[in-house]
């Protein structure tokens, strides 16, 4: 049985695999995505400068159950819009040593279909 330390402790590992092979530059930032129990978070992030260009939250758009995945799609859909407001397209989607399922998924999907190319 794994405990709860040791959990996330492989995910921390796992991302740190993955973001050594990816990285967001100015053209295609990275889409990060942060799922806690209760809320979900997403930003989007020039590496090079190391800055954050866009973030949304379900804390930020004040969503009454922020860790399901009604709560994930309208993350991702009002990630994907203010993006595409400040004229970015493409990103590198950073599921943060996540498995591709759920939540993670709907924010993916979400951004996808609201017209973020990944």
């Amino acid at each position: 049985m794994i405990n709860k330390e040791s959990r996330r402790v492989v995910r921390e590992r796992r991302h740190q695999r993955v973001r050594a092979k990816i990285s967001g530059t100015a053209e295609t930032p990275r889409l990060s995505v942060y799922r806690a129990n209760a809320n979900i978070h997403a930003q989007i992030i020039d590496d090079v400068k190391g800055v954050t260009l866009v973030s949304s939250s379900s804390v930020a758009l004040k969503l009454a159950n922020g860790g399901n995945i009604e709560a994930a799609t309208a993350v991702g859909k009002d990630i994907a819009e203010k993006a595409i407001a400040l004229g970015i397209k493409k990103v590198v989607f950073d599921r943060s040593g996540y498995v591709y399922h759920g939540r993670i998924k709907a924010v993916a999907e979400a951004a996808r279909e609201a017209g973020l190319e990944f």
